[in-house]
């Protein structure tokens, strides 16, 4: 955003835009005036506005506004086109007077909405108040709650904002209203309104035909009426679409039901107020319902994606599915798989009413539990007596493939090494569905689909940490809320340690915690907290790796931060491309490495941020200085191997002073191969090659910073890196002249003026070059001393 814009924007009295505009997103949005409706533009101003009342009176970043807006096809002027839609937004509140609505912050944007001007805080504050009154048994004051809070819906939420991302939050607040209703219906129910609610409910099944709850609660309704026939055609009816569409029986509860009104259960013909799973009385020979799950967090933020990609895949299939649908959260150390796993999970509990399984398999640790340990106890949950339980893993897995036939479990399977310790514990039936948590891909589970969980996006980070410390911490040092996150690697297990140790310390700045992290030496030692810490699990993976995976992971963080190739793991372990990929591959299954392709397909690898502070321990630690060394002389060394194959590429002969030790790194046939085709090559390598050059000069090789610019300069000659070779020749310049090395300074400055003709092809370029090394007029001088 302009400064000039930010200086119209921040104003004064943002704190107290008034009390008299209203906002409304419980169906089509709109902004009342005291003078009436507002006209709001174009689409995209409605979806910005959207936003900032979804999160009224907190900041919204520009990213979020983004995505609102375009997805993942945002243009280069996204960001343009966001501060002309706010700025329109101020200036059409600011006519019904309101100047400072939209507070401008530097991350993003603030609508400061008065309390009681916005429909959906009305709503949950009436909603609130009648589950009070419910939980205290004072009906009557609940059901009017419950139907007054629902009256300030007047259709779908946000139902006329055209934006994937709003709709998806705008999805979550339907299903909330739904829920709601079912709860007023009960609460009617328990106060004898049977016949009252029958139309509703009638018309309720009809629009969500998959919603066993809504057709449990027509089904009570129609047998205290005296209509058994209609209430078991009910049953009937939802048993043919669950089958018709989703494949499977209904749900236990609905079962029951259908049997007490078979029965005559004289629990059902009373109105009651307890949660609808127990109105009907559970039949004597009614299997247990496990109920494992971990408790879910409250600050849950973020990876809407990923939680629809899980919940579809789970809950999706149709009535052709045979297949048990299982999902794969893979990733590294501290990115959240399992509280993602056990959200999700609480969020699917009543579409799988028979129970859900959770063992945490301690995959990366030494007490890894077996699966034979894990179907016990499956098994024993789910009611088989101790002595009933077989030996045999093969046994046990065949009992409980019995025992949950026909049910419709979640299992959860937290932590898995591998797919030994997964496939076991797999059901035979459709109906269940399966979550596992792994930092490795399990490719080998049949039909599974992978979810990857990486850091969470910046805005997500910074909501998190709202979650732990306060928002008001937060807003203070936006600034520094920023480089937390980053310094914590947007990784939610560093986010957490650092919000918890900032939530304990009341008296500390949040820069203050920011200064202590930026110490390389120090930072796993300060995201610890209360047991939780960072460099522990880092170390379960570490420890998991085999001896080549360990040892690259530690020299990798000798070489530039960017992303790597094959060739330089090959390098700096001294073995083949292939075994050093095969070696990479290892530690990016581990989720230790970063993966990408880069143009042309070529596989590129890049350590997290906190994993680079975590490997630079370990290589302090396990790696003598020799052996350091040694590594780093191999992978400069690869370098001008490469530049060298560049050259015969380009048709000319590979030169390298006399006095140079051999090249030996990998075979002419190797590096011609690793750099062709050489301009896809150096346009992907070449960041590495430049940071080749200033590392050279930073380990004192001066020798090696000279030979490696020079090596640029020809490798370069018919490729357009003119500018590069000028940065590598400035490196090289600075750390001859540093090391006094006359001669090595003569070098460069000879490369720079014979090269500079043929590169730059201007005599103006060249005085330029020169002028810039501060040459001009020495050039004859240049060439006596590069002769001597």
């Amino acid at each position: 955003m302009s400064q000039v814009e930010d200086l119209q924007d921040t104003g004064n009295g943002a704190d107290a835009p008034g009390t008299s505009m209203e906002f409304r997103i419980l169906g089509p949005l709109e902004v009342l005036a005291p003078n009436g409706g507002i006209d709001l533009g174009a689409p995209r101003q409605r979806i910005v506005l959207a936003s900032l009342v979804l999160q009224a009176n907190r900041v919204v970043s520009v990213g979020h506004l983004v995505e609102a807006i375009y997805g993942d096809n945002a243009p280069p002027t996204s960001r343009v086109q966001i501060q002309i839609c706010v700025s329109a937004l101020r200036r059409l509140l600011a006519g019904h007077g309101h100047p400072d609505a939209i507070q401008t912050y530097p991350t993003g944007y603030r609508l400061h909405v008065g309390p009681g001007n916005l429909d959906l805080h009305q709503y949950e504050a009436l909603i609130a108040e009648a589950r009070q009154a419910r939980d205290a048994r004072r009906l009557a004051d609940a059901g009017r709650g419950y139907r007054i809070a629902l009256g300030k819906w007047r259709g779908p939420a946000l139902r006329d904002v055209e934006s994937a991302a709003i709709r998806a939050i705008a999805h979550g607040l339907d299903e909330r209203r739904l829920a709601a209703t079912e709860e007023c219906i009960e609460v009617e129910l328990g106060l004898g309104r049977h016949r009252e609610v029958i139309p509703e409910l009638t018309e309720l099944t009809m629009a969500y035909p998959l919603r066993e709850r809504l057709r449990g609660l027509l089904m009570i309704a129609l047998h205290r009426s005296e209509r058994q026939a209609d209430a078991l055609d009910t049953y009937r009816d939802a048993r043919r679409t669950l089958i018709d569409e989703l494949g499977l029986e209904p749900g236990d509860w609905l079962r029951r039901l259908e049997h007490g009104i078979l029965t005559g259960d004289p629990t059902l013909a009373q109105p009651s107020t307890p949660a609808p799973a127990v109105v009907a009385g559970q039949p004597a020979e009614a299997e247990p319902a496990p109920r494992l799950l971990p408790t879910d967090i409250s600050d849950f933020t973020g990876r809407d994606d990923e939680v629809r990609l899980i919940e579809e895949h789970l809950t999706g299939g149709g009535p052709k599915r045979t297949a048990v649908p299982v999902v794969v959260l893979t990733g590294g150390p501290g990115t959240g798989k399992s509280t993602l796993a056990v959200h999700v999970a609480h969020r699917l509990r009543d579409r799988f009413p028979d129970g859900q399984l959770f063992v945490d398999l301690h995959g990366r640790r030494p007490e890894r539990v077996s699966a034979a340990e894990a179907l016990q106890r499956f098994l024993r949950a789910l009611g088989v007596p101790p002595d009933a339980i077989p030996d045999g893993v093969d046994e046990r897995a065949e009992v409980f493939r019995d025992r949950i036939a026909h049910r419709r479990l979640l299992i959860v399977l937290d932590d898995a090494a591998g797919e030994s310790q997964v496939l076991s514990l797999l059901p035979g039936d459709c109906r269940s569905a399966v979550i596992v948590t792994s930092r490795s891909p399990l490719a080998a589970i049949p039909g599974a689909t992978s979810a990857p969980v990486g850091p969470l996006p910046p805005q997500h980070a910074i909501t998190l940490l709202r979650h732990i410390v306060g928002p008001d911490r937060v807003d203070r040092e936006p600034g520094y809320v920023l480089d937390l996150a980053r310094l914590c690697g947007h990784l939610p297990l560093a986010l957490r340690v650092a919000g918890a140790r900032l939530a304990s310390r009341p008296h500390w700045y949040v820069a203050d915690l920011v200064d202590r992290l930026a110490d390389e030496r120090r930072r796993l030692d300060e995201l610890a907290h209360a047991g939780i810490c960072v460099r522990s699990s880092l170390t379960f993976a570490y420890e998991a790796l085999c001896a080549d995976a360990r040892r690259l992971l530690r020299l990798l963080v000798l070489v530039s931060r960017s992303w790597v190739s094959p060739w330089v793991g090959a390098a700096l372990l001294d073995v083949s491309p292939e075994h050093a990929q095969d070696v990479l591959d290892k530690l990016s299954d581990a989720q230790l490495l970063e993966t990408t392709q880069g143009p042309g397909g070529y596989a590129r690898y890049r350590l997290h941020e906190l994993v680079r502070v975590f490997a630079r321990e370990r290589l302090a630690a396990e790696e003598s200085p020799a052996d350091r060394h040694a590594a780093l002389e191999r992978y400069l060394d690869a370098v001008l191997t490469l530049l060298a194959a560049v050259e015969r590429c380009n048709g000319r002969a590979a030169r390298r002073p006399r006095s140079a030790a051999p090249i030996r790194q990998f075979s002419d046939q190797t590096a011609d191969r690793i750099v062709t085709p050489v301009e896809q090559w150096y346009e992907v390598e070449h960041h590495m090659v430049l940071a080749a050059v200033r590392q050279a000069a930073q380990a004192g090789l001066v020798g090696t910073s000279i030979e490696l610019a020079a090596a640029v300069g020809r490798a370069t000659e018919a490729l357009p890196y003119a500018d590069h070779v000028r940065q590598a020749q400035r490196i090289a310049l600075s750390a001859a002249r540093r090391a006094g090395d006359q001669c090595g300074e003569a070098a460069v400055l000879y490369a720079s003026a014979t090269l500079s003709m043929a590169q730059l092809r201007t005599a103006d370029a060249v005085r330029e070059l020169l002028r810039e090394m501060e040459l001009s007029g020495e050039v004859d001088d240049v060439h006596g001393r590069a002769e001597g």
